[in-house]
């Protein structure tokens, strides 16, 4: 499955990229495979490891704040695996162009 993430702390001024850096850091050691972007992250795996990895994100950005928005979309498709990087390459093949990633 993959899952797309985004942690918005509250209350930490207009820039949260030091509490971002942080949830980035437990998405790497985790070894669960991902993409970041500028608005989110996108994890891949099995339910449980990633479900964890989400936890563990959702925990940190609230250690030092009030409140946190954790955002999650689920795209599951039984049977499928490394969709991760093939889902946009299936779409660049049919626009005939690469994209800008």
């Amino acid at each position: 499955m993959m899952v797309e993430l985004s942690v918005v702390p509250l209350g930490k001024g207009t820039s949260v990229s030091p509490v971002i850096a942080r949830v980035m850091s437990i998405i790497v050691e985790s070894g669960v495979p991902y993409k970041a972007n500028p608005m989110g992250t996108v994890l891949e795996g099995e339910w449980d490891r990633v479900m964890e990895v989400i936890r563990r994100c959702h925990e940190e950005a609230l250690r030092d704040g009030e409140r946190v928005v954790t955002t999650i979309k689920i795209d599951d498709y039984k049977g499928k695996g490394n969709r991760l990087n093939s889902k946009v390459e299936s779409v660049e093949q049919k626009l005939g162009r690469k994209l800008n990633r």
